[in-house]
C-alpha cells in the first residue's frame, strides 16, 4: 500500500453541495441522517464520501468544526461488514475527548444498522472495559495512540482484519510526540487498507507520512468560513466540571439578562440543570429532541411573554429557534465544533441588538477553545468568576430597588403603615427594628447574603475527580497537553507539588512532550499540572501534584514511554537515587521543560 512519490489529486470543492442521498450512502445511514436533522451534506463531506465510499485514500486539509467526522464516518459505515467480528475500522484520535466525540457520533450515525459495536479506547479508562469489549468483538475501534500501541504490544488488540484507518486531527498528533506511535500503527496493519487522514495544516512531516503510507491519495482543502456576530460579545470562563452549577448561579445572579438559553450536550442533562435551576429560584424549562413539538411550542411562547427567563437546550432542540428576548447564551458544555457554536450564539444578537455569549470550558476542553477563535477569527474574552462580594452587592442593590418600587405604591403602604404603628405602640419596637423583621419575613429562610465562608469548596479531590467526570463522567486524555517546544515554569500555584522519579532518560531518546503526553493520558492529569521536567541520562524528574489520586497512581504503575515502564516514584533527592542530583552528567541539571507556545496554550 505504500508508494515511494504517490500523485496527489486536488479534489476541487464545488460551490454546490448534493443531498446525502446522491452521495452513495447505506439507506440505514441515510435514515440516520435524516433523525438528527442533518439536511445537506458540508464540503469536506460533499468531496470526501464519494472517494471513500469508492475506496480511495484520501488526506482532508480543514479545520475542527468543518463536519469531517461525518465526511469518514459515514462511509466507513456504509462500508462495514457487520459478519466480521475482527476490528474493521480504527480511528486514531489525539485526545481522549476527541475520541470520545468520534464514538458518539459513529454511534449516533449506525443507529439504523443493527449490531454495530463501536468501542473507545484510550488511556485513563480501566483495561478491563476494554478488554472485555475487544473479546466480545467490536467492528470500530476509536483510540488515543498510546494506549492503542499498549494494546498491540500485549497482543489484546488485533488488526489483522483492519480495513479502514483514519488520522483525525494529525498535525495534533504530531505535535503531541506521537509520530513514532502512529507510523509503528501504520506500518503494522494490513496493506490493503483505505486510509484517511486529516489534519489542519501541512506540515513537512505530514506530507512524509502521506507518501509513505497513504497510496495515490486525493487531497481535499476545505476552509471554514464561519463567522460571528459582531454585535454579540464572546466571553468564556475557566470553571471544572462540579463547579459548573455554582459558577451559572453566580452569572445569573450578577448579569443582567432578559431571555438566556443555556446549552448542554445531552437530553439528560437538559431535565436535570432545568430542575437544579428551579430548586434556586429560577423560572427555567428544559428543550430536547424528546419534547413533543406542541410542548415545545408552549415553552418557547413562554419564553418570549416573559413567563420562562431561562431555557436549558441541546443544539437540535435550539434549531431555528428566533426568541428577540433572548439577551444571553451560556455555553454550559462548550460545542465541540464551530458550527455548533456560531450556531449557538447566533441565538442572540439580532436584529441590530447586542447579546452576550458566556462559554464554560474546562481544563482539558482548552483546545476546544483555540479551534473556535481560530476558526472564528475572533478570541474570546476570559471572564472571572462572580465573588462572593459581587454576588451580595447584586443582591443589595436589587433589595434597595425593591424597597424603593414599594414605596411608590403610596395607596398600599398607607394601609400598612397604621398596622406598624399599632405593633410598635404595643410592643414598644423602633422602627428600624420593624422593618428589619419584615425584611427577614419576606426573605424567608433563604439568606439575603452569601457567607463566604460556606461558599468555599475545597477537596482537591472534588476538583480532580469533576476534571475527569467532565465529558458525562468519562474523563479526558490529552486535551491540555502542552504543545511541540512548549514550557512551563511550575505547576499549578495552588496546589503543592512534589517531584517524581520515572525510569526513562536520554538514553531511551525522551523528550519533555512525551512525557507530558504519556503521564497526562494515563494518569488523567492535565497540563496544568506540570512543573519542572529534569531529562537525566537514565532516569527524568518530573514535578506533579504532591498529593495523586488514588487512580491516577494506579493508572501510572502500567505506563509505559518508548515502549519501557515508568516506574514512577516519589523522589527524596540524591540519596534515594544512590548518587548525585545530576546523575553524573554536567548538563543534565538544566532544566527540560515544555516551552511556552507563541499562542495562548493551556
Amino acid at each position: 500500500m505504500t508508494s515511494e512519490d504517490p500523485q496527489v489529486e486536488q479534489e476541487p470543492v464545488g460551490e454546490v453541495s448534493p443531498s446525502f442521498a446522491e452521495l452513495g450512502l447505506d439507506d440505514r445511514v441515510l435514515a440516520a441522517l435524516r433523525d438528527v436533522g442533518y439536511e445537506t451534506p458540508s464540503p469536506i463531506q460533499a468531496a470526501t464520501i464519494p472517494p471513500l465510499l469508492a475506496g480511495r485514500d484520501v488526506v482532508g486539509l480543514a479545520q475542527t468544526g468543518t463536519g469531517k467526522t461525518a465526511a469518514f464516518a459515514l462511509p466507513l459505515l456504509s462500508r462495514l461488514d457487520l459478519a466480521q467480528k475482527t476490528p474493521q475500522a480504527l480511528v486514531l484520535a489525539p485526545t481522549r475527548e476527541l475520541a470520545l466525540q468520534v464514538c458518539e457520533a459513529f454511534e449516533r450515525y449506525a443507529a439504523h444498522l443493527r449490531g454495530v459495536k463501536v468501542l473507545p479506547v484510550y488511556g485513563g479508562q480501566g483495561y478491563g472495559v476494554q478488554l472485555s469489549a475487544l473479546r466480545r468483538g467490536v467492528h470500530v475501534v476509536v483510540g488515543t495512540p498510546g494506549r492503542i500501541m499498549d494494546h498491540l504490544d500485549k497482543g489484546t488488540l488485533d488488526l489483522s482484519e483492519l480495513r479502514f484507518l483514519v488520522l483525525d486531527e494529525a498535525d495534533e498528533m504530531l505535535n503531541m510526540g506521537f509520530a513514532e506511535d502512529v507510523e509503528t500503527i501504520l506500518a503494522d496493519t494490513p496493506d490493503d487498507k483505505n486510509v484517511a487522514l486529516f489534519s489542519a495544516t501541512m506540515p513537512s512531516q505530514i506530507r512524509r507520512i502521506s507518501k509513505k503510507y497513504l497510496h495515490d491519495p486525493i487531497e481535499i482543502t476545505v476552509k471554514n468560513k464561519t463567522t460571528t456576530s459582531a454585535n454579540t460579545t464572546q466571553r468564556y470562563l475557566l470553571v471544572s466540571y462540579p463547579q459548573k452549577v455554582d459558577a451559572l448561579t453566580r452569572i445569573l445572579e450578577v448579569e443582567n439578562f432578559e431571555g438566556m438559553i443555556v446549552f448542554v450536550r445531552t437530553k439528560n442533562e437538559t431535565e436535570m440543570l432545568a430542575e437544579k435551576l428551579r430548586a434556586r429560584g429560577y423560572s427555567a424549562a428544559a428543550i430536547n429532541g424528546d419534547v413533543v413539538q406542541a410542548q415545545r411550542e408552549r415553552t418557547v411562547n413562554q419564553l418570549k411573554s416573559g413567563k420562562l427567563d431561562i431555557l436549558v437546550a441541546t443544539d437540535v432542540a435550539a434549531r431555528g429557534l428566533d426568541v428577540e428576548r433572548i439577551s444571553h447564551v451560556v455555553n454550559y458544555d462548550i460545542p465541540t465544533d464551530t458550527e455548533s457554536y456560531v450556531h449557538r450564539i447566533g441565538r442572540t444578537g439580532r436584529a441590530g441588538r447586542s447579546g452576550d455569549a458566556i462559554s464554560f470550558v474546562t481544563p482539558r476542553e482548552r483546545y476546544l477553545l483555540r479551534h473556535i477563535e481560530k476558526a472564528t477569527r475572533q478570541p474570546l474574552t476570559q471572564m472571572q468568576l462572580p465573588s462572593v462580594e459581587d454576588v451580595n452587592v447584586t443582591r443589595l442593590a436589587r433589595f434597595d430597588d425593591a424597597i424603593t418600587e414599594a414605596l411608590a405604591q403610596s395607596g398600599r403602604i398607607e394601609r400598612f403603615r397604621d398596622i406598624i404603628s399599632h405593633y410598635m405602640s404595643e410592643h414598644d419596637v423602633p422602627e428600624v427594628d420593624v422593618a428589619a423583621a419584615l425584611a427577614v419575613v419576606a426573605q424567608g429562610e433563604t439568606p439575603l447574603l452569601l457567607d463566604e465562608s460556606a461558599q468555599m469548596r475545597a477537596p482537591r479531590e472534588e476538583r480532580a475527580g469533576g476534571e475527569r467526570a467532565d465529558r458525562g463522567g468519562r474523563g479526558g486524555d490529552r486535551g491540555d497537553r502542552p504543545q511541540r517546544g512548549e514550557r512551563r515554569p511550575r505547576g499549578r500555584s495552588d496546589v503543592p507539588m512534589a517531584t517524581y522519579r520515572i525510569a526513562v532518560g536520554k538514553r531511551h531518546k525522551v523528550e519533555p512532550r512525551q512525557i507530558v503526553g504519556a503521564i497526562a493520558n494515563e494518569g488523567g492529569l492535565s497540563r496544568g499540572d506540570f512543573g519542572h521536567i529534569q531529562i537525566r541520562p537514565d532516569f527524568s524528574l518530573v514535578e506533579l501534584p504532591a498529593e495523586l489520586p488514588g487512580q491516577a497512581w494506579e493508572a501510572l504503575q502500567s505506563t509505559r514511554i518508548s515502549g519501557k515502564l515508568i516506574e514512577l516514584r516519589r523522589d527524596d533527592g540524591p540519596q534515594s537515587r544512590g548518587g548525585r542530583r545530576d546523575g553524573g552528567d554536567g548538563d543534565a541539571g538544566r532544566d527540560e521543560r515544555p516551552r511556552k507556545p507563541r499562542h495562548k496554550r493551556d
